[in-house]
């Protein structure tokens, strides 16, 4: 990599890092707003729902500001915005305040994947690579967040640990504004020419750049990662929460507290287990960042997306049968549903043109977190109503028919060859 290769990945990874940072503190929130608000898991799922559907509804409109204006002034907007919705978020004094805060956080926090994404792939010299970098660091933010909260909660009333975590956000503001770099590098050296597109966002233009992405291969993605985005909110939003009733039914305590510590009473094994699995999803970024140098990504999705498919039918029977295999499966469920980052990108980015690439993620981040954000009530209503089980085999549904999809596209290419 070179200067303005390192200086475009280390903003956007930044960025990306706080962005998952609060999304994932978000779910060890809830297990706090439960009892707080004294609301059932329907009925959070679907507040918690407002604010994750804006993250992926308004990343279509971000991908069009992308376009016309560029990334970087794009990504600052998210990060202020993202740190002025956690300091009212430690003001809330209700479920519907706490609505209205993380629906401010779903609309800044939209604009980053269209902005970093297209950056990374008009500006970096191997974007395949920048992408891995760009999840592992989102990782690190998804395991950052949750163990933050916890370990702050222990201490700490839920509402000054919200207003405590925009700290970090302060501190990336100020290290992007002493980076510079060239948005469009890549375009301009492959293109031969061109700088980021500037002017007036009209209705016709929205739809000029739409029909350039309509294409039978394009859809496909499109669906595929609807798909995804179903299982990874279903899966992660009460997961923390399943998690405890597993280790309950197993009868697993760790005595790490003296039993008479404050710490003791607040210490919950069930966060630092989902914990893990999130960190183990920097692994499955590396992972997916590997086969997407090296196997055409569609093949890589099909191989993940069916890894998910088996974890979903096997996670709670493997969960329910003893801590190891709890660990086991868990680890396997961080790898997978994070390696699907990287090829899911790539993806997207190949099935693209680059004149309409900021609105390409935006439509499949609308996908992914908009269109996704229902595996949270989906999540919500399946545990009201049903049990764990049942959920996962409805993501396991999610997850084969992605796979399928997938699979569509390898035969494809081979018939196109």
């Amino acid at each position: 990599m070179d200067d303005n290769d390192r200086s475009i990945v280390t903003f956007v990874s930044l960025s990306h890092m706080m962005v998952h940072t609060y999304e994932f503190a978000v779910p060890i929130l809830m297990t706090v707003w439960l009892l707080e608000f004294s609301v059932t898991a329907a009925t959070l799922g679907a507040v918690v729902t407002v604010g994750y559907f804006l993250f992926g509804v308004g990343a279509l409109p971000a991908g069009m500001l992308v376009d016309r204006f560029g990334s970087r002034p794009l990504i600052f907007a998210c990060l202020i915005g993202m740190a002025l919705s956690f300091l009212l978020l430690g003001i809330a004094s209700n479920v519907y305040v706490v609505a209205l805060a993380l629906g401010l956080w779903g609309i800044a926090a939209s604009v980053h994947h269209p902005a970093g994404l297209t950056l990374i792939s008009k500006g970096v010299s191997d974007p395949g690579w920048a992408y891995a970098y760009h999840g592992m660091a989102g990782n690190v933010g998804i395991a950052f967040g949750p163990l933050a909260t916890a370990l702050l909660l222990l201490a700490f009333d839920w509402r000054l640990v919200a207003a405590l975590l925009v700290v970090p956000t302060v501190i990336t503001i100020g290290i992007g504004l002493t980076l510079s770099f060239d948005e469009t590098a890549q375009v301009t050296a492959t293109d031969g020419g061109g700088t980021q597109s500037k002017g007036e966002i009209t209705p016709s233009s929205f739809v000029s750049d739409t029909r350039l992405l309509a294409t039978v291969g394009f859809l496909t993605v499109f669906a595929i990662v609807m798909f995804n985005g179903l299982y990874y909110r279903g899966v992660l939003t009460f997961l923390p929460d399943m998690l405890g009733g597993f280790l309950a039914d197993l009868d697993i305590h760790l005595d790490l507290f003296d039993p008479d510590s404050p710490y003791a009473e607040e210490f919950d094994l069930a966060q630092y287990v989902y914990v893990g699995l999130l960190m183990i999803g920097i692994l499955g970024q590396y992972i997916g960042g590997i086969l997407t140098s090296r196997i055409p990504t569609e093949r890589g999705l099909v191989i993940a997306l069916g890894a998910l498919t088996i974890l979903g039918i096997t996670y709670v029977p493997a969960a329910t049968a003893g801590f190891g295999p709890l660990l086991v499966v868990s680890a396997l469920l961080g790898v997978f549903l994070f390696a699907m980052q990287p090829l899911t990108q790539a993806t997207i980015a190949a099935y693209s043109p680059a004149e309409a690439r900021g609105l390409s993620f935006g439509w499949t981040f609308l996908a992914i977190f908009g269109i996704g954000s229902l595996g949270a009530t989906i999540a919500g209503f399946v545990l009201t109503y049903a049990s764990a089980n049942v959920l996962f085999l409805v993501l396991a549904c999610f997850a084969g028919t992605g796979c399928l999809l997938a699979l569509s596209l390898v035969v494809r290419n081979r018939a196109g060859e």
